[in-house]
């Protein structure tokens, strides 16, 4: 393999599908994947990105599978809970709210004990996305349906558990001199906070949003990251359960539509694989970028590749935060976690994101009623692999249970970008 990509057999030098090799943390455990954590472009097909491969190693995993439940060893508590190896969880997420409020938690100032959703499945994962073009293939009508009821089952297999989140704002209280504001914060944490004051006054119409608002961040990293030779934003969501308008994804048109739903599902959003890879699709296939086009070439991007860059998401609320915040999780407290692969399969390429299982000393933050001038950051990946630094966090939405019943869901844009250094 080679120390940074491998070359399918066939290609053009400077056109050949790129291959990252895993690339884990010093001291990291392997991670729970197919292929040994070797990405499924290994397995690219006439430029499909391994994604007939990724939908057969779906469906023979689905036809190999026992019976999970049994595996999982799952056994109901007096509490109402289920007692697991990772703890005690819930199926239904009130139980849990009865289990927190008749226990006595620890709680700092700014902080609060709610669940968190967490995945019980030890098995790599498989997400057909809706624009693959095996749902409307008449012939594939059964493997469809599989696959549907396979990834309804996947839901399934998270539990609720209870956790104890600190107020981020107040990171120099748990670590002294350490600010949220600070490159040093999210080398350490995965975590930060900035302030933007966005010129942007409609952040439902992407064209201005990639007009104004990608700008503005890519000048924010670039004075947060004072290291950093140039940054690259290049996509959106927007979160509003109570849009009226039209939703709808318009890829074409570079439109991501708008979410009604909350992630509310411990996760991130890249690993080893997909940080790297992502990363060389954007600079030299534009894929899926709904930024200002790049034009480097395979080898002008392994170049740049060829030194630090790291994948940060930033979140803006439109408006103060009252329902739905999102939470982050500290890196240290997982950092000797293996991460659970989950494979988004699209038609000519295959995502890769990763779920993580519950553990009692994972470090929650969250930023209580997070104002619209400020900008949570969490990191996706980092290409540093010594340990010197953070590589990620992860995160979850949740319930705000100190809110009022009546408060209004989260109003947010959260932005994709990559720093280079």
């Amino acid at each position: 393999m080679a120390s940074e990509a491998q070359k399918v057999s066939g290609q053009n030098n400077d056109n050949h599908v790129f291959i990252p090799k895993p690339e884990y943390t010093k001291g990291q455990p392997a991670p729970i994947a197919a292929n040994n954590g070797l990405s499924f472009m290994s397995f690219d097909r006439n430029g499909d990105g391994g994604s007939a491969a990724a939908t057969a190693a779906a469906l023979d995993q689905i036809r190999d599978a026992k019976n999970v439940n049994s595996e999982l060893d799952l056994a109901h508590d007096s509490n109402g809970g289920i007692r697991t190896k990772w703890g005690l969880g819930f199926t239904e997420y009130d139980d849990c709210v009865s289990y927190i409020n008749t226990r006595k938690f620890d709680i700092p100032e700014g902080g609060v004990a709610l669940p968190l959703r967490y995945s019980i499945n030890e098995r790599p994962s498989y997400s057909i996305v809706p624009s693959n073009a095996l749902w409307t293939d008449a012939s594939r009508t059964l493997d469809a349906e599989a696959l549907r009821q396979e990834e309804e089952r996947n839901k399934s297999l998270a539990l609720y558990f209870p956790k104890v989140l600190k107020d981020a704002r107040r990171i120099s209280e748990y670590y002294p001199g350490l600010s949220p504001t600070t490159p040093e914060c999210m080398d350490k944490l995965g975590v930060s906070l900035a302030h933007c004051q966005s010129e942007c006054k409609n952040f439902y119409d992407a064209h201005e949003v990639e007009k104004v608002f990608y700008q503005e961040i890519e000048r924010l990293l670039l004075e947060f990251f004072p290291d950093a030779t140039d940054a690259l934003v290049y996509n959106h969501d927007v979160f509003d359960k109570d849009y009226q308008g039209d939703r709808t994804e318009d890829q074409d048109n570079k439109n991501p539509g708008i979410n009604a739903n909350y992630v509310n599902l411990v996760h991130n959003d890249l690993n080893d694989n997909s940080g790297r890879l992502r990363c060389q699709e954007l600079l030299t296939k534009n894929l899926r970028n709904f930024g200002r086009e790049q034009n480097y070439s395979v080898s002008e991007a392994e170049e740049k590749m060829s030194r630090r860059f790291m994948s940060i998401n930033l979140a803006k609320p439109m408006e103060t935060v009252e329902q739905y915040p999102f939470v982050l999780c500290a890196w240290p407290s997982f950092a000797d976690q293996p991460y659970i692969t989950n494979y988004r399969v699209y038609d000519d390429r295959v995502g890769e994101t990763t779920r993580f299982t519950h553990r009692d000393d994972h470090e929650w933050y969250w930023f209580p009623r997070q104002t619209s001038t400020e900008v949570s950051m969490l990191k996706c990946y980092d290409s540093v692999t010594d340990g010197s630094v953070s590589r990620w966090s992860f995160h979850s939405a949740c319930i705000d249970p100190t809110a009022a019943k009546d408060a209004a869901c989260r109003k947010n844009v959260v932005v994709r970008s990559y720093v280079f250094f």
